[in-house]
């Protein structure tokens, strides 16, 4: 009879952190994320628990990771750990382990319930190219006095037909800047099933508006939480505030 696998005690505490992908890290996908983020938490020597069974894994809880070649202010991450450890110890070593460009920049330890469950909103900023200012803000507006857009996208179960109009909150276009082409469209998007990402806003803006084909946009999150009904706010599972 095949011996059975050593128990694990369940985790003492829980850390929650907030992460940064920026420049050429962006272009990192979640899995070789969570690669270097295993091995960042071996060489921080971070006290993990670990699960049960025949091969342990440390316990991290992934949630609401950014697709592949967007930048972000705001990925989360929860560890179980075996001891407790001032959150701040963890989040100086970790972002020390890490590659400059995946950048530890809060923690907190958890009061418990899911992390995934306090990530309903994301704002974005798009930085458009391959259309002028005008033209971008045109078809922000009849995106907005639109009911439904429909886009399409290839999934893993094949193209898939959704409406994007429903998912956005607020979106609006503003100027990048003297001397600089093109715009920066700010969204916030609600979370839901299919997940409305941002290149499917801009596919939006191209179905209702008039935009050129090849206009392209750098996608990077500002900002990831709960969403404040009152102030129109997304607050972060750590506890701050981002105003609109």
């Amino acid at each position: 009879m095949r011996a059975q696998p050593e128990q694990q005690a369940p985790p003492v505490q829980r850390i929650r952190l907030r992460y940064a992908k920026r420049g050429r890290l962006r272009f990192t996908s979640h899995r070789d994320f969570s690669r270097a983020f295993e091995r960042a938490v071996v060489r921080a020597g971070v006290p993990m628990a670990y699960s049960s069974g025949f091969h342990p894994h440390p316990r991290i809880s992934y949630a609401g990771a950014a697709p592949t070649g967007s930048a972000s202010e705001a990925e989360y991450v929860e560890l179980g750990l075996a001891r407790p450890v001032d959150p701040e110890e963890v989040r100086a070593a970790l972002d020390a382990a890490l590659p400059d460009g995946l950048d530890v920049l809060a923690a907190a330890e958890s009061p418990g319930g899911s992390l995934a469950d306090l990530l309903e909103v994301s704002r974005w900023q798009l930085a458009v190219t391959g259309a002028e200012l005008g033209t971008v803000q045109d078809a922000a507006a009849a995106f907005l006095a639109t009911d439904e857009v429909t886009v399409e996208r290839m999934t893993k179960k094949g193209m898939r037909s959704f409406d994007c109009r429903a998912a956005v909150i607020e979106l609006s276009v503003e100027d990048p800047g003297p001397g600089i082409p093109g715009a920066i469209v700010d969204v916030l998007l609600r979370h839901g099933t299919p997940a409305v990402r941002p290149d499917d806003v801009l596919r939006g803006l191209r179905e209702v508006g008039d935009l050129p084909e090849d206009v392209q946009a750098l996608q990077r999150r500002i900002a990831q939480g709960t969403y404040d009904e009152t102030t129109g706010a997304v607050v972060d599972p750590l506890g701050s505030t981002d105003a609109p």
